[in-house]
């Protein structure tokens, strides 16, 4: 049995429940085991599955990084059945604390941690001590949050900023939104910067050029760009480059994220060279007067294989 003071620190998503453990002042995860989370009726039965995989006692401390809202008592989470109760859980395994955060703000206690080897920097200046830090990412969804410090703590900024208004700043955009406007009621950044964005980008400038095409998944729009050099699949995925920017870029400005902005997410690191090469890092600094405010600030994607885990890690410390 591991008698050590450790921690257990835990990354739910809808699919997969990534759990690991942690020593006292430390952040680096050990004995990572990645269920899934359809395997499990409950969280506690999954946590109790866990620790007898790696055969440890029950730690004291919990931190629990989970995608849906956690403000309330009563964790529900939005992509699957897990339903508990923080103060239950706490009593089930008698803990001595409980933390848990939003997914994106264990993504923001991550962001400023990442180690060199963990993060590739496209673009700017040095990041700034004690300034704020900005994190969005495009998935299934497009998540954003921040971390700020304050009297030496830092303390994350959770927020609904995929849901934003769309700002095309270019002909081909405002023909886009025109487009997606036919076909939502409210544009959100998300309705873009995410997968079904990048679906709806390829829908829209399929239409605007007169061509018929059938609703492929992200990865076949992908597959056309790279492997087939279909001109309409790689406008696309610029198209998703410069309004990524853009979004960041609005991030940046609302946050003052001098500490730098951090891009998360499934979608970039499957299209790295891509994107890095892209005008992203353009249209983030593409802001008028503010121009050579934003290009002092950096801009980076996360390649750490467990930002989640990093986060609680981080959080459960702080």
């Amino acid at each position: 049995m591991l008698n050590s003071p450790y921690a257990l620190i835990a990354d739910i998503g809808g699919t997969n429940a990534r759990f690991a453990l942690i020593r006292e002042n430390s952040l680096e995860p050990r004995f990572i085991v990645n269920l899934s989370v359809d395997d499990f009726e409950s969280i506690d039965l999954a946590i109790q599955a866990y620790l007898a995989q790696v055969d440890a006692v029950t730690p004291a401390r919990f931190c629990i990084a989970i995608a849906c809202p956690t403000h309330h008592d009563t964790i529900k989470m939005t992509n699957n059945g897990w339903v508990f109760s923080k103060e239950a859980l706490c009593k089930q395994f008698s803990l001595e604390r409980l933390d848990v955060i939003n997914d994106y703000a264990a993504m923001a206690f991550a962001a400023a941690h990442l180690t060199a080897d963990q993060c590739i920097q496209v673009g700017g200046g040095e990041s700034l001590d004690a300034f704020p830090i900005a994190v969005l990412g495009a998935g299934t969804g497009l998540g954003v949050s921040g971390l700020v410090r304050s009297a030496g703590r830092a303390m994350p900024i959770v927020c609904e900023g995929g849901h934003v208004d769309f700002a095309p700043t270019t002909e081909q955009e405002i023909d886009i939104l025109r487009w997606l406007m036919r076909h939502y009621d409210h544009v959100s950044a998300e309705r873009l910067v995410s997968g079904m964005g990048i679906q709806n980008i390829y829908q829209a400038l399929a239409d605007i050029r007169g061509e018929t095409v059938e609703r492929l998944s992200p990865a076949s729009i992908s597959q056309r760009a790279f492997e087939h050099n279909d001109a309409l699949a790689r406008d696309t995925l610029e198209q998703f480059c410069q309004i990524y920017g853009s979004v960041a870029g609005n991030l940046a400005l609302s946050y003052g994220a001098q500490g730098g902005v951090f891009v998360t997410g499934g979608i970039v690191p499957k299209m790295l060279k891509f994107f890095v090469e892209s005008d992203f890092r353009k249209r983030f600094e593409a802001k008028g007067r503010f121009e050579d405010y934003l290009a002092s600030i950096p801009t980076f994607v996360m390649t750490s294989e467990q930002p989640g885990l990093l986060g609680a890690a981080a959080a459960i410390q702080s």
